[in-house]
């Protein structure tokens, strides 16, 4: 089986999704890869929010995307983004991108913590428009990705069939180590 880029996909399906305008949240900051899609889709007349626990991430994005005036970018966790973002914006969010792990540049000791990895993704799933989409990449082949993904797998299996419809993609051969994209749209 060939390896997929989850990435590539990720940032494909979302970008079916989008049109200038909209709101968006890049929830895991990281080297702003995410972040810079998203103001692209967006555009000038919409905004990106995006979140890290690392001021260095947060400070480099700002420097490498500061030509983009519809970023808002935060040092808080991605546990915190109802109360982060504007109450006028909860609910119109059009996709919601979570890259989960550790920053690859940085200290890789700093990762993702499922316990506020799941918060967010509770509120993400709240504050998220009808018809709106929200991606997770995990790694289970990290110190503490293997809990992470699992965690997410059960919070993904428990949300309302009703609600959301989920998929979950392999990079490549199913295997326990391997990445995989959870993508979950929410239906109008």
């Amino acid at each position: 089986m060939q390896r997929i880029s989850l990435v590539k996909l990720a940032h494909q399906v979302i970008k079916e999704k989008l049109r200038p305008g909209d709101i968006v949240i890049d929830a895991t900051l990281g080297n702003g890869h995410d972040t810079a899609f998203l103001a692209e889709q967006v555009g000038p007349l919409g905004r990106v929010y995006g979140f890290d626990i690392q001021q260095s991430a947060v400070m480099a994005v700002a420097i490498k995307l500061a030509k983009w005036e519809c970023l808002t970018l935060m040092q808080a966790s991605h546990a915190e983004m109802d109360t982060k973002i504007p109450v006028q914006h909860q609910g119109k969010i059009r996709a919601c991108m979570f890259n989960l792990g550790y920053l690859p540049s940085g200290d890789k000791r700093i990762i993702t913590q499922a316990e506020s990895t799941l918060t967010a993704l509770s509120i993400a799933s709240r504050i998220l428009a009808r018809n709106g989409i929200l991606t997770i990449l995990a790694y289970p082949g990290h110190p503490g990705g293997e809990l992470e993904t699992l965690k997410v797998t059960n919070w993904c299996e428990q949300l309302d069939k009703q609600l959301f419809n989920i998929q979950t993609i392999y990079s490549e051969q199913k295997q326990a180590s391997t990445p995989r994209l959870f993508v979950i749209n929410k239906m109008g």
